[in-house]
């Protein structure tokens, strides 16, 4: 995850890169998490992560319906924080990072 760290890590902050890498890695890469979302209703949103444009807000709650409470206790547990805590950050960082990885508009390979 080198270059995702070179990516992500300034937007992100040491603190959650671990747990946005192990997001991003458990969800197998950007398509996934963009699958994620889209299979839970959050199609547009996540798409204008991907694109050029704005991006369009996420909350807590909506991150953890597209992640699921599975997933975000285990990230939780590993980080030290409560799921809500997570849910908040990642509600914030997501879209950023998403953004990031994916300058051109396009979806990595």
């Amino acid at each position: 995850m080198g270059l995702l760290d070179g990516v992500i890590g300034g937007v992100v902050g040491a603190g959650m890169m671990s747990v946005v890498s192990a997001v991003i890695e458990k969800h197998g890469g950007v398509q996934g998490i963009v699958n994620q979302f889209e299979k839970n209703g959050l199609g547009e949103t996540v798409k204008s992560w991907v694109s050029t444009g704005a991006n369009k807000p996420v909350s807590a709650d909506q991150v953890q319906q597209a992640l699921g409470t599975t997933t975000l206790e285990q990230l939780a547990a590993k980080a030290g924080i409560s799921v809500p805590e997570l849910a908040q950050k990642l509600a914030q960082i997501l879209p950023q990072a998403i953004d990031k990885l994916t300058p051109n508009g396009v979806v990595p390979s």
